[in-house]
């Protein structure tokens, strides 16, 4: 089960950190990934973490401003979101999955209830 949470409204050029926690006792080898859906749109591939950490994957728009961490001795990911823009707008859904490495959605198996973020102009 995922639990994600730290969404909020912050004005464009603000931070906020979102966080997605796990239950479970193998949390350490499942690959965690963030994903977004704007209104209106596909939901869309954000950033993946590998179990130990060492590896992550960012899709274009976000790099350079977003940051993916993980604390395995507390089940939990963590989304660390700079200089947001407006476009950055939509509920992010974090995802997990053992055997997982990819932009595609499809490729992992257990999901969250989503958190909202809205970034004014």
């Amino acid at each position: 089960q995922l639990q994600a949470s730290g969404g909020g409204l912050v004005q464009a050029g603000g931070s906020l950190r979102l966080s997605c926690a796990a239950s479970g006792r193998t949390f350490s080898s499942y690959v965690m990934g963030w994903f977004r859906q704007a209104p209106g749109k596909e939901r869309e591939f954000v950033v993946c973490i590998s179990g130990s950490g060492g590896y992550t994957l960012y899709a274009d728009p976000v790099k350079g401003r977003f940051t993916i961490s993980r604390d395995n001795a507390k089940n939990t990911v963590y989304l660390q979101m700079n200089n947001l823009k407006p476009e950055d707008t939509a509920v992010y859904y974090c995802a997990a999955d053992p055997t997982a490495w990819g932009t595609r959605d499809s490729l992992y198996d257990y999901w969250g209830q989503g958190t909202h973020v809205t970034v004014s102009s």
